[in-house]
């Protein structure tokens, strides 16, 4: 592998059908690069849930990912309504999830809380009105 790769992804749609698009295309690429598969694992879920989220909860936004050799760096970018409560947001099985989403299946409250599960560093910056920031860091042990 390089020094570093360096994508960018729009998650540009309220689609839930579309979900998961990106954190699959970032698996792919971690496979392809000889990334450990607990590493991918881990990952592919935590960007799946933050990915669900932007979604479900801000209308999409974008992702940037930055793969070196010793850590996989995702930031989650969006311009929703920010998190009142980012402690309250982090307690399994809170949500604010609208009734049609959580009968899709999704706003279970487990997002937040998954996403600090399998990374090894996470940190939410938001702002109420101005959006969220989700940042994930996942160190390769080489």
């Amino acid at each position: 592998m390089s020094n570093r790769l360096l994508l960018h992804y729009n998650i540009d749609s309220a689609d839930l059908h579309a979900a998961g698009e990106v954190s699959s295309t970032v698996k792919k690429i971690l496979k392809q690069l000889g990334v450990a598969p607990e590493i991918v694992r881990r990952v592919a879920i935590s960007m799946y849930e933050a990915e669900i989220n932007s979604i479900i909860h801000a209308g999409g936004g974008f992702v940037d990912v930055e793969i070196t050799t010793q850590k996989i760096f995702v930031r989650f970018t969006d311009n929703g309504p920010g998190i009142e409560d980012i402690s309250l947001a982090m307690q399994e099985g809170y949500s604010t999830a609208s009734q049609q989403v959580r009968e899709m299946g999704f706003g279970a409250g487990m997002g937040i809380p998954n996403m600090k599960r399998y990374s090894d560093d996470l940190k939410i910056s938001s702002a109420v009105g101005e959006g969220t920031v989700v940042e994930i860091t996942v160190f390769i042990n080489n």
